[in-house]
């Protein structure tokens, strides 16, 4: 039998085609970023790429019939720090046209049997829940059973990055044993994912699968061991920038740097600018952690967006902006991965991305699975 097939919709730069590994073969991929398909080009070889808005796609540009449609929709209107358009606003709302390309698929005899939605938790609660209400409708109407799971990065890579996915298969596809069960039952059934499915109509929960997911192995990998020793993107701030960050510190982050001292050692942390509300006025607050962990990597919209390592070494503390190269580290890609060489370019391509380990371990407990029992099957 051949390798599994998939269409990439939303692709960038080959962040979900990293994590489902040689054993897959990729017959299509689309995103509208030009600067982001010379990185998927770079690393892909981009034959199958297609470089254009996902409302112009016709089904007579994607080949045969693909067994996996991946689509990491954009998250900027679902997401908790956005505006709150939702599923209505212009850059989530595409949803729709690439689901529309899904519904052509199933009137022309080429549904595919499995679908994988990934975007943020915020997609859950959008507009009360109801985004999630209407991804789940569409899915139904097409004939799908599905389920999701909330996945944290930071199981597989030292990022905290908890994300929502989607996992949709067709309705003539038989389970394998043991895949899904009739009840929440483990880490990736969070409260806010239990919630979601309780504001489901009753019909819509007759469609809705538990997927049974395993822990994967303890995390060996700290934030400390993913550092470069000499970036050449990003250089060490001042003392006087770094005491400006600590200035803007509140006495609960102040007290962490104060424990990272006391260790003697060197201690590596993350830090990010916020605004916060503080008696009425909005302040300019650095936060900290020194929990191994670096925070949830962000498109760099601006300056308060970019993250920060903050190193504590004895009496000594510095800082600077986290490497290209360690991103895409936090992102779980090898250092052959070919990154842009304009920083923000890269930091934008990484931030934008799907934990590459944590689309392997999808594709290794629920996707494949499911394909080789299809395959088994129509063999027999």
């Amino acid at each position: 039998m051949g390798k599994p097939t998939y269409y990439e919709f939303f692709a960038g730069g080959g962040m979900a085609r990293a994590g489902l590994g040689p054993g897959w073969r990729c017959l299509f991929a689309n995103d509208f970023d030009a600067k982001k398909a010379e990185t998927y080009r770079a690393n892909w070889g981009g034959e199958e790429l297609h470089v254009g808005d996902v409302r112009e796609i016709e089904t007579a540009q994607l080949p045969g019939q693909a067994d996996l449609v991946w689509a990491s929709f954009p998250c900027q209107d679902l997401s908790l720090a956005g505006a709150g358009a939702g599923l209505a606003g212009e850059r989530s709302g595409t949803f729709w046209p690439f689901f529309d390309l899904v519904r052509k698929l199933n009137t022309e005899g080429r549904a595919p049997k499995l679908l994988a939605l990934e975007n943020v938790c915020g997609a859950l609660t959008s507009h009360g829940g109801q985004d999630f209400v209407r991804i789940c409708a569409a899915l139904a109407e097409e004939g799908y059973r599905f389920g999701a799971v909330v996945v944290d990065a930071a199981l597989f890579v030292p990022q905290s990055r908890p994300r929502l996915f989607v996992v949709a298969v067709r309705g003539d596809v038989e389970l394998p044993v043991g895949i899904a069960g009739a009840a929440p039952a483990e880490v990736f059934h969070t409260r806010a994912l239990g919630e979601a499915f309780s504001r489901l109509p009753p019909k819509l929960r007759e469609d809705w699968l538990w997927w049974r997911l395993p822990a994967p192995p303890k995390r060996n990998a700290a934030l400390a061991s993913l550092i470069e020793d000499a970036p050449r993107d990003v250089a060490w701030r001042s003392q006087e920038a770094t005491q400006a960050l600590v200035a803007k510190m509140s006495p609960a982050n102040l007290a962490k740097i104060a424990e990272a001292r006391q260790t003697g050692g060197k201690i590596v942390g993350a830090l990010y600018r916020r605004t916060r509300c503080e008696n009425g006025a909005k302040l300019q607050r650095a936060e900290a952690r020194f929990d191994g962990l670096a925070g949830c990597l962000r498109t760099p919209a601006g300056g308060s967006s970019r993250q920060f390592l903050l190193i504590v070494e004895k009496n000594r503390l510095r800082s600077r902006l986290l490497s290209a190269r360690e991103t895409a580290r936090l992102m779980g890609l090898p250092d052959a991965y070919q990154l842009p060489t304009n920083y923000n370019e890269a930091y934008h391509l990484t931030g934008d991305g799907v934990v590459a380990p944590v689309v392997r371990h999808l594709a290794a407990h629920l996707l494949e699975p499911l394909l080789q029992g299809v395959k088994q099957r129509a063999a027999a």
